[in-house]
């Protein structure tokens, strides 16, 4: 059985899917270990994560598990997650569960919700769990032939797999795959792909710095669209600028982590 790890704390609220299908469904794999343990099928379970590290704790081991069955490397499943769902506190994921951007696309029938993206009112696939999220992605990918160049790939070249990701139409942000590259790096999640591949892995050395950049707030600019962007939580940047309230204004100044995505 796959154990969620780290420090979360879960949220329940009765569900009521839109298409009126049972979201059990989603992971649509048959494997029971990939389904939450003590939830019924019919709930939706919602996890509260507070920043990337814990994100990256909490679900390293589901992306490992996913690599070990479906070849995804997990540095790449965890680094989109990551990116997809502004690590786990996106408006998206948190009313969905889907922290990988999925539209319904033709085919779906699970549940599914209508949210402002590219265009308004766009239709994204829902799930019960996180962890139906994370199979879902893997069945995504190895079920398009789009994708299938992917996995002539090697599972620990992550910067080909991003790249490849982009050519293949999974996003349409051009700097798509360095926002990858640059989660991969800063946070390691090389290690994960070499401990499935029974690989050595030695972590990035960093050049000392004090850890922090500055950035000026634009027009339209929020703290929490700030903290997505940087991959810090909101209460960390209020931490390290000195902020009693999350109200900014245009032109002011603040702290934010050195190693900035694009």
């Amino acid at each position: 059985m796959l154990v969620l790890t780290g420090c979360i704390s879960k949220k329940k609220t009765t569900y009521a899917g839109n298409s009126g299908k049972d979201s059990s469904s989603n992971s649509r794999s048959g494997d029971k270990s990939a389904e939450p343990t003590e939830e019924a099928a019919d709930t939706f379970v919602f996890l509260t994560v507070n920043s990337p590290e814990e994100y990256i704790q909490t679900f390293a081991p589901i992306a490992q598990s996913e690599m070990r069955t479906y070849g995804i490397p997990a540095s790449i499943k965890l680094a989109q997650g990551l990116l997809e769902s502004g690590f786990g506190k996106g408006e998206l994921a948190q009313k969905t569960n889907n922290h990988f951007g999925i539209k319904c696309h033709v085919g779906w029938e699970g549940d599914y919700e209508r949210h402002d993206d590219d265009e308004r009112d766009e239709c994204f696939r829902r799930y019960n769990h996180p962890m139906y999220s994370y199979r879902d992605h893997s069945l995504f990918l190895t079920t398009r032939s789009r994708y299938a160049s992917l996995f002539e790939l090697q599972q620990d070249n992550y910067k080909d797999w991003a790249r490849g990701l982009k050519k293949a139409g999974y996003a349409t942000d051009r700097h798509y795959p360095q926002k990858l590259i640059e989660l991969i790096e800063r946070y390691d999640l090389q290690q994960y792909d070499a401990e499935v591949l029974g690989k050595r892995y030695t972590a990035r050395s960093k050049a000392p710095q004090d850890g922090y950049a500055v950035y000026q707030v634009q027009k339209g600019d929020t703290l929490y669209a700030i903290s997505r962007r940087y991959l810090v939580s909101i209460e960390e940047l209020m931490r390290i600028n000195g902020l009693k309230t999350n109200e900014i204004s245009v032109g002011q100044v603040l702290r934010v982590p050195s190693e900035k995505v694009k």
